[in-house]
């Protein structure tokens, strides 16, 4: 028969082998782990401390806008009244028959608003006038002589001041063309002449009419 003893003696020591080389093994487990550990702590500062270190800038402000100046106002325009349309007669007075070869009166135009004359009588303007004046007697002219014989035409300007009653009261000549020939003509042969008066609200007024007065031998 084969001895059974040291068989036995010899599947011992190998079990506690094994029992010995896993011991040591968990040994260098649980040492390795300790080692991890230490080494995974967080780093120290300088000055043992942690965290980090923020720097604030500081801005400069920017000086502050000046506010614009605002614009200055235009200079304001004396307000200056524009000068008073004349109320137009030369369709009263054109077509009309004088009688002498070569005359013809037109241009016959209205109202003025200035004192005129003596200062006493204010001239209506066609603004305020109802009723504008209408000539009812024209006398003829005589065409001046020597002019006449010159065969010299021309023109004057003349301006009427017509008073309530419908006369000629004033005449000016105001521009004539040649000069020195034709004005005492026309001056003198508008004072015969009579007037339907101007009217405002129903009254006769007084104003001063600008009549041009031709003369012309064709």
């Amino acid at each position: 028969m084969t001895p059974v003893q040291p068989r036995r003696s010899s599947e011992r020591k190998r079990v506690l082998g094994g029992v010995l080389a896993a011991c040591g093994g968990t040994a260098m487990v649980l040492s390795l782990l300790v080692y991890m550990n230490q080494q995974a702590g967080g780093p120290d500062d300088n000055d043992g401390q942690s965290g980090s270190q923020i720097t604030v800038e500081k801005k400069e402000k920017p000086p502050p806008k000046q506010p614009a100046k605002p614009p200055k106002p235009p200079k304001q325009q004396p307000n200056r009244a524009p000068a008073p349309p004349s109320v137009d007669l030369s369709s009263v007075l054109s077509g009309m028959d004088f009688g002498l070869p070569g005359f013809d009166a037109e241009d016959l135009s209205a109202l003025n608003d200035s004192l005129l004359g003596d200062g006493k009588d204010v001239v209506m303007t066609d603004d305020l006038v109802d009723v504008a004046p209408r000539p009812t007697l024209q006398t003829p002219m005589v065409y001046p002589p020597r002019a006449k014989a010159q065969g010299i035409t021309g023109y004057v300007m003349l301006s009427l001041l017509i008073s309530p009653t419908g006369q000629v009261e004033k005449v000016k000549v105001l521009e004539a063309e040649p000069a020195g020939i034709f004005e005492e003509t026309a001056a003198a042969g508008v004072q015969g002449w009579k007037f339907e008066p101007a009217s405002y609200k129903g009254e006769a007024v007084r104003v001063w009419a600008k009549q041009r007065v031709r003369f012309d031998l064709s």
